[in-house]
Order: C-alpha cells, then sequence, then structure tokens
C-alpha cells in the first residue's frame, strides 16, 4: 500500500493520488490493477481456447501459475522500445511464462484487452458508488423521519417564503439521489464491454482460428466474457461504444449535482445570518490563519468544487463518442485516462464527504424556531385574504391592505425588532371588518402553512427503506 511517505514530493502528484478519494477506489483505477486486469483477460482467452484445442493444457497452467507475477517496471521499460502498451505487456508476460506466453493474445487486438478491463473497471467502481450512496440515503431516511414534522421557514429567491419543514427540505436532497440511483442502476445493466471480436469489431480472426472446430466465434467469446463476469455488446467497432463513457459519467454527474445542491443549501443556512444548519466542525479545526472565530463550512465547500468537476466530464465524453471516426481513431486514448478514473475518484471523495457531514450535522432547533417565529407570520396574509374575500370583502382591496401592512412589518423586522404583523393586521378595520381575532389568530397557525408535507416526506423514506 503506498503511503505519503513513499510519494515523491519534487514531482507533480495528482490530489487524487493522496488527498482525494477512498484507497479502494484508488486500487480499482490503479496501473497494478490494470495489468492484473489485462493478465486475467488473456488467460481467460486462453482457457476458452483450449476447449477447442487452440492451446494446451501445459500451456494454459503455465500462464496461470504465472498470472498475477507482474513486473510494471519492466512493462515501462519495454513501452519505451516498442511505443505500444500492450505489446509491451504481452512481451512482459511472455519472459515470465516461458511455455504459454507464445499463445498470449492469440487472435486479439489490444481494444480486445484494454476495452473490457476498462469497462470491468468502471462495473467495479459503479458498484463501490452505489454502496456508498446507499449509506448516504439511510441517513437522510434517518434525519427526515426525525425531522418530518419539525416546521421550518422555507427560502425562496434566497428570502423568506412559507413554512416548510426540516424533514421536508431534506426530502428534496433524498429524492434526487435516490432517482441518480435508480439512473446508476439502469446504466450499470445497460453498459457492455466489447467483446472478443477483433481489430474492427467483425471477429474475423477468431473465425479464422476456430475454421474447422467445433466451437463458434460467439461460443468462444461467451466462454471468455463469463469468466470475467462481464456481459459483450453486440455490435461494437475497434472498441466498445464511447457513448458507454458518456452514460457513466453523466450518472456520476447527476449524483455529484444532488449532493451538491444539499451542500449549497448548508453552506447558505450554515451562515450566521441565518444560522440553522451548520456542518460538523473538529475540537482542533482552524477556520482561517488571520480569523480565530471562523467556522467555514469547508466540507460544503469541497463538495460543491469536485461537483463542478465532474459536471464538465460527460462533456468530454460525448466528444469522444462522436468524434471517433469509422471503425475507431485515437484521440479518445488520452483523456480517457483521465476522466473516467478522475470522475469516479472525485464522486467517491464526495460520497464521503456527504457522509461525514450527514452523520455530524447539527440542526440548530432553537435557531430554526427563531426564524420561524419571525418570518413565519408574513405566510398567514393569504390565508386572511381568503379569509376575508370568502366573507365578502372585494379580493383586490384586501390584497393591497395586507401588502401595505405586510410592507410596515418588513421594515420592523430590519431594524431588528419583534415582527408585528398580527398587531397590525388586528388593529386594521378593514381587515377586522370581516375577520375576529380568532380567525386572525388561527390563520397564523404554522401548521396550517405546511400542508401534507411531513406526511410526503415520510412516504419518502418507506421508498428509501424498500430500495436500500
Amino acid at each position: 500500500m503506498t503511503t505519503q511517505q513513499d510519494l515523491d514530493f519534487s514531482n507533480y502528484i495528482s490530489p487524487f493520488t493522496w488527498r482525494y478519494a477512498s484507497l479502494e477506489m484508488r486500487n480499482i483505477f490503479s496501473e497494478k490493477h490494470k495489468y492484473e486486469l489485462w493478465r486475467k483477460i488473456w488467460v481467460s482467452l486462453a482457457m476458452a481456447q483450449h476447449t477447442v484445442g487452440l492451446t494446451s493444457k501445459e500451456e494454459v497452467d503455465d500462464l496461470k501459475k504465472n498470472e498475477h507475477n507482474i513486473d510494471i517496471n519492466r512493462i515501462l521499460e519495454i513501452e519505451k522500445e516498442t511505443k505500444h502498451d500492450v505489446v509491451a505487456a504481452i512481451k512482459e508476460f511472455s519472459e515470465k511464462a516461458k511455455i504459454g506466453g507464445g499463445k498470449i493474445h492469440l487472435g486479439a487486438t489490444s481494444m480486445d484487452v484494454v476495452d473490457n478491463a476498462d469497462m470491468l473497471r468502471i462495473q467495479e467502481a459503479l458498484k463501490l458508488v452505489k454502496l456508498k450512496a446507499h449509506v448516504i440515503l439511510r441517513l437522510f431516511a434517518n434525519l427526515i423521519e426525525k425531522y418530518a414534522s419539525f416546521p421550518c421557514i422555507g427560502y425562496t429567491h434566497l428570502q423568506p417564503a412559507e413554512p416548510t419543514t426540516v424533514g421536508y427540505r431534506l426530502a428534496f436532497y433524498a429524492q434526487d439521489i435516490l432517482g441518480a440511483l435508480k439512473q446508476l442502476h439502469f446504466v450499470q445493466n445497460e453498459i457492455r464491454g466489447k467483446g472478443m471480436k477483433g481489430a474492427v469489431g467483425t471477429s474475423a480472426s477468431y473465425k479464422a482460428l476456430l475454421t474447422g472446430k467445433k466451437s463458434s466465434v460467439d461460443e468462444l467469446e461467451s466462454q471468455v466474457m463469463d469468466r470475467l463476469g462481464l456481459k459483450a455488446v453486440l455490435i461494437s467497432t475497434q472498441v466498445y461504444p464511447r457513448q458507454f463513457d458518456y452514460m457513466a459519467l453523466s450518472v456520476l454527474a447527476s449524483l455529484s449535482s444532488s449532493l451538491s445542491k444539499f451542500a449549497g443549501d448548508l453552506r447558505i443556512l450554515q451562515s450566521p445570518n441565518i444560522g440553522e444548519w451548520s456542518e460538523p466542525f473538529g475540537k482542533k479545526q482552524v477556520g482561517s490563519s488571520a480569523m480565530p472565530f471562523k467556522k467555514n463550512p469547508i466540507n460544503a465547500e469541497n463538495i460543491c468544487s469536485l461537483g463542478r468537476y465532474i459536471a464538465k466530464l460527460p462533456e468530454i465524453a460525448l466528444e469522444n463518442a462522436t468524434l471517433s471516426y469509422l471503425e475507431r481513431t485515437l484521440d479518445d486514448s488520452a483523456n480517457k485516462r483521465l476522466i473516467i478514473p478522475e470522475g469516479f475518484l472525485a464522486i467517491d471523495q464526495i460520497l464521503i464527504t456527504a457522509e461525514k457531514i450527514i452523520k455530524g450535522l447539527v440542526i440548530n432547533e432553537k435557531r430554526i424556531t427563531a426564524n420561524l417565529q419571525l418570518y413565519a407570520p408574513f405566510a398567514s396574509t393569504e390565508s386572511i385574504l381568503m379569509a376575508t374575500v370568502k366573507k365578502g370583502a372585494n379580493r383586490q382591496e384586501m390584497h393591497e391592505v395586507l401588502r401595505e401592512i405586510s410592507m410596515q412589518a418588513w421594515n420592523a423586522v430590519q431594524e431588528g425588532k419583534q415582527n408585528p404583523l398580527f398587531d397590525l393586521v388586528c388593529a386594521s378595520v378593514k381587515i377586522t371588518h370581516y375577520l375576529t381575532i380568532n380567525d386572525i389568530k388561527e390563520s397564523l397557525d404554522v401548521g396550517l402553512h405546511i400542508g401534507n408535507a411531513p406526511e410526503r416526506a415520510l412516504q419518502l423514506v418507506k421508498q428509501i427503506q424498500s430500495y436500500v
């Protein structure tokens, strides 16, 4: 396992090498695991070819014996001469497997190995993302259940609006994440490896090898892919459809968008002027090198920052799919080495950070209630308006009366005073002509202004529990 002490800090090191993402996700996209998968594909191909007499038992046994005996430095040394990474890896494998080395890569083209290995890594990474997202959803479900009926002021245009509940607000983020997970499940089932189809996808090389044999090209491919645990696409060129990369990165962008929305809202709610939620802050954590009092939402900001990065990656993948001419061009290769691993590493870090935030999320109930008491009375003006009209008032006239009262009350709130809206409404002869004081009090009841939000939030909890 690579530690920080093993890193060469005099050279460029990607933040994903040591700062962001889990060791598990880094391992999936490590060079070591890539070569392990290449070896696994070569061995699987040789085993399938043994069933039709193209390789001997001794050759296959030799390949299996040396499958995990990989010298990456030797591969890179050979690549300096060959200028071809797959050929270099074949030569290094054949140096170890003296008996079976001559049959490595028989009938295959480079992308039979590279593309299937890449798809195996994508599937492994999607599985890890799914597991971590399930944890996030369960954490959200617990909070939603706890706060389903806890009222708070809602905000539109970053201005106080009508009341909602803390649980209902949390349910919005959870619903988005649940939707992204359903998309992820679809992508997992839809994307495929290239299979064993040769240079331009026609399987001509394999068909030539199997001339006079009882096995068909499709049967050979099925044997290999079954051993790999990967489905093969029906139609390929030299590569699997690059739309698959776009689909995978798009679902990562969808998930990161959902968590970035949560993190962005948390940043707003943590601002001192609102002060309703905050991310956990360690006892020895430093908020600012200059201002000792600062408690910055750095974890939420980290999510938003990485989320922006992920959002741009599908665009590159889509161009790769669009601009790969005819049976293939190589202009996707260099950026594909970056966008696929880094997309998954970035979402992995987002999930790690989100879990930490949600587990330690501070819900300031007293501040929430104080803000509600300050701003919720404004929401009652619509109820008062409707109540007066029911009693015979002119809707437009009452709207103007309530608008003037609301502006007067708002000015008082801006000056730091208690909200005088109730007293102003009760003092209005035009309103009390139609409504009693008790009618007005009932209109100010917060419970009348949250609709069926608690019930719907709890319905979502049930959906989450049945899914994860």
